[in-house]
């Protein structure tokens, strides 16, 4: 390889041009002392020699005649002109230097096979007794470090197929010495490596043909095969010269793809597609192995989430339901479609008799089996837990909100959509912990090892599922397959939405189809953000609610709050002042700012598309007004102690 002073220069090897590129394809000698005269070879010399007259140029050939050089040599005009005995002496040199050639490259082909046949073993090891730490050390320490070194290339990248999605994806791309080198002394400028997870479809540019097809590629000139992507070079403004791209099988199905990027000299060879192969074939092993792990270890979880799920909750029994539908009424169920509703007025099981009238009111009691209907409706209230705030109350709370949104607004939801939005607003937060996403990822909960993003969203609709598929509890039953597969996708999305995480993009993406005066609910994707603003409004319909049943909610909020964060505190970290029980007097403001911030920019998007939702936006400023107050007196109040204290 040659050095950082030295330069290299690359002719191709042709006829028609230079002397040494003739030689090189004819692989015959040359003696010349007039090149400018002969038609062989117009272009002269390959290099830029002063004063030369006399020129021998001879091909360097391996034992089995394979070529693997010129070797050219000069005369002045002063000298004599290469005669027969010159060229029979360098014959005789260039016999040895074969033979010797031959020799060098045996060497180099067994030292390189000596690190792939270390480099297996390693891997076999951990394959065998290691799969918790494989992936990590197959992508970041020997892909990353080995697989170039073994065939010279400058930059490596692993993709893997999604098979659900027909989609490739690279967990590591393009990675390199520069890169590793900039990593490590931390100038981020200097690095051009590439972590992001970049997606594209099978078959697109040469990893997506070579997924495709399963046919490894060898190619010299990538710029030269229209199968070749240039965006990337584009994008980093790295160019790719040459690469060598090859799949990785698992039972004849191609789940991965290697790809070394710009041998370090020349192009690769049939040896590195050799040694690469072999190389391959233990990383598909690998692979397999530590998805099977991974499959083991999310089965593990699952089952742990399940135990705690069995000891917490149950089924409801046919008593419970004999004895909700014979439990006389003292409520005018009549009021459930005012968006001031007190849930809290109604006891337990009035809740569950009061949910059975809102759904048949929406939907119909002769459409859906009443007592499947009300054993679900118990079974759902049994599998909230007896946390301060997500618990029955709040979810049979949202169902109310959500109920007298439809009701204000009859036709503006389909049916199907309603029943989506009624029963995912019902079951929204089922088996809620009583701590946020971020705690549970913090303590490395078995949520957080199951789901990656929306971890508690994910859990309520899955434990939606599970009860529906309890024997007696399918309120969906009489629906087709075709709408029972469009309510159920429905319910999912719209329990996602709840996400706060969500919430923001969402409402973005809202507000600039009001402000442009483009929404329309002719649109599929403007129906699905509606749906998406509206399970948010009445998830935070306590905020609209008047004075009275909003302090008393506030309550069970902070004291939830509360409680995550003395988690917190035991785990060692401090929690943040909304969540610090020391700092009660900074709840007027964290009302405050919660009410500005997410709030009053939900029910404004909200009455954009839905105006008759109004009055949830009148309660919210109203109440807001009076935090305000609160929170203004509060903060007279710490100036005066502070003032007294420094007096």
């Amino acid at each position: 390889m040659p050095s950082q002073d030295e330069t290299v220069t690359r002719i191709p090897v042709e006829t028609g041009t230079t002397v040494a590129a003739y030689v090189a394809v004819t692989k015959e000698t040359v003696r010349t002392n007039n090149t400018s005269d002969d038609s062989r070879f117009p272009d002269g010399l390959s290099v830029d020699v002063q004063d030369v007259e006399f020129i021998l140029t001879h091909p360097v050939l391996e034992v089995d005649g394979e070529l693997v050089g010129i070797i050219e040599l000069y005369r002045k005009e002063e000298d004599e002109e290469f005669q027969d005995e010159d060229e029979e002496v360098l014959n005789s040199y260039l016999l040895w230097g074969g033979i010797a050639f031959h020799y060098a490259e045996l060497y180099t082909n067994m030292a390189r096979q000596k690190k792939l046949n270390n480099f297996l073993l390693t891997l076999v090891s951990f394959v065998l007794g290691g799969f918790r730490v494989l992936i990590t050390l197959l992508l970041l320490v020997y892909f990353q470090t080995f697989a170039q070194k073994l065939v010279d290339a400058d930059r490596a990248s692993l993709f893997l197929v999604d098979g659900n999605t027909k989609e490739m994806y690279a967990r590591m791309f393009d990675v390199n010495e520069e890169a590793e080198n900039a990593d490590k002394t931390g100038d981020e400028a200097t690095s051009k490596e590439i972590r992001q997870v970049n997606r594209f479809p099978v078959g697109t540019g040469i990893a997506g043909f070579v997924a495709q097809t399963g046919e490894s590629l060898n190619i010299p000139d990538v710029y030269n095969d229209d199968r070749f992507n240039r965006s990337v070079d584009q994008l980093t403004g790295y160019t790719t010269k040459n690469l060598l791209c090859m799949p990785i099988f698992i039972r004849n199905r191609v789940i991965g793809v290697v790809q070394m990027v710009n041998k370090e000299s020349g192009s690769f060879t049939k040896g590195d597609e050799e040694a690469f192969a072999t190389f391959a074939t233990y990383c598909g092993l690998a692979l397999h192995h530590a998805k099977l792990y991974e499959r083991i270890r999310r089965s593990q979880k699952k089952y742990m989430v399940a135990l705690e799920m069995l000891s917490y909750h149950s089924i409801c029994s046919e008593e419970e339901v004999s004895f909700v539908k014979d439990k006389p009424i003292f409520q005018d169920f009549t009021k459930l479609e005012e968006f001031t509703f007190p849930s809290y007025s109604l006891d337990s099981d009035e809740k569950v008799k009061a949910t059975v009238y809102m759904f048949n009111d929406l939907f119909g009691s002769q459409k859906f089996d009443q007592d499947c209907l009300i054993r679900f409706i118990i079974t759902v209230r049994k599998n909230y837990r007896r946390v301060p705030y997500h618990n029955w109350t709040h979810g049979f709370s949202v169902a109310n909100a959500m109920y007298a949104v439809i009701k204000s607004s009859p036709t503006i939801y389909k049916p199907m959509e309603q029943l989506a939005l009624f029963v995912a607003s019902l079951c929204h937060d089922i088996d809620h912990r009583g701590k946020n996403n971020q705690f549970l990822m913090q303590s490395e909960s078995p949520l957080a090892a199951i789901y990656s993003t929306s971890i508690l969203e994910h859990h309520h609709f899955n434990q939606t599922v599970s009860i529906l598929q309890q024997d007696g509890h399918n309120i969906f039953a009489s629906l087709s397959s075709e709408n029972y597969r469009k309510v159920l996708k429905n319910i999912k999305h719209c329990i996602l939405s709840t996400d706060l995480a969500l919430f923001f993009p969402n409402k973005a993406k809202l507000k600039t189809l009001i402000d442009e005066d483009s929404f329309s609910w002719k649109n599929t994707e403007h129906r699905l953000l509606a749906e998406a603003i509206c399970m948010t409004a009445c998830d935070l319909c306590s905020s609209s609610k008047p004075w009275d049943q909003q302090q008393e909610t506030v309550k069970g909020i902070f004291e939830e709050f509360y409680e995550q964060g003395d988690a917190e505190r035991e785990r060692g970290k401090e929690p943040i002042a909304m969540m610090d029980r020391t700092k009660l007097d900074q709840q007027p403001s964290s009302q405050v700012g919660f009410l500005k911030a997410i709030c009053l920019p939900c029910y404004e998007v909200t009455v954009g598309v839905l105006p008759n939702t109004k009055p949830m936006l009148d309660g919210c400023l109203a109440n807001l007004e009076k935090w305000e107050a609160i929170a203004e007196e509060q903060k007279n109040k710490n100036e005066e102690a502070t003032n007294n204290a420094s007096e």
